[in-house]
């Protein structure tokens, strides 16, 4: 992998940004019901689905400057995406989708915060959201571990997701930039 595509590097993670060729990687991670239940549609994801979407991840790259970035551990292994893209051409959005061998290991969390701590140091925005199925209660546990402070609800695709906020000032511990 080369340096320049690296995005971001946490503890255990790197974030980098997608090759031409990944779209069976984005298939992979969303091709169980248990890591697209909580997605637009509810349904694994075929490889033209994940295709489209990994093109949509190279248009918002190189309009925003930022996307959801294919997500790896420090030992090269693929364990998903993670990012903060704009939200239908307005707000600025957090959100991550793990393969299931790498949950509950608290790299959702780690991704989420490193996430935070670069988006306020690039100044993209003064804040962002995130939102997530109602019934997907670990990651809004995520986001209020990181902080993330609930707003009203949103409706998505006919759900009333649960919506989060954050703000510099909202950042536990961390310099307003």
């Amino acid at each position: 992998m080369s340096e320049e595509r690296l995005i971001l590097r946490s503890p255990r993670l790197r974030f980098v940004m997608w090759d031409e060729g990944d779209a069976p990687l984005v298939q992979r991670l969303h091709s169980t019901m248990a890591t697209s239940r909580y997605l637009a549609g509810s349904a694994p994801w075929s490889l033209e689905k994940a295709d489209e979407r990994l093109r949509g991840w190279f248009e918002e790259e190189a309009r925003d400057g930022t996307t959801k970035y294919k997500l790896i551990t420090d030992d090269g292994r693929f364990i998903g995406r993670a990012g903060i893209s704009r939200f239908r051409n307005e707000q600025f959005e957090l959100g991550y989708s793990l393969i299931e061998e790498a949950w509950g290991n608290g790299l959702a969390t780690e991704a989420a915060r490193a996430l935070t701590d670069w988006f306020f140091g690039r100044r993209f925005a003064p804040g962002f959201i995130a939102f997530t199925h109602p019934e997907n209660i670990a990651s809004q546990r995520v986001l209020r571990k990181i902080g993330m402070r609930e707003r009203p609800p949103i409706l998505i695709d006919g759900v009333l997701g649960v919506a989060f906020e954050m703000t510099a000032e909202m950042r536990p511990g961390k310099p307003n930039f």
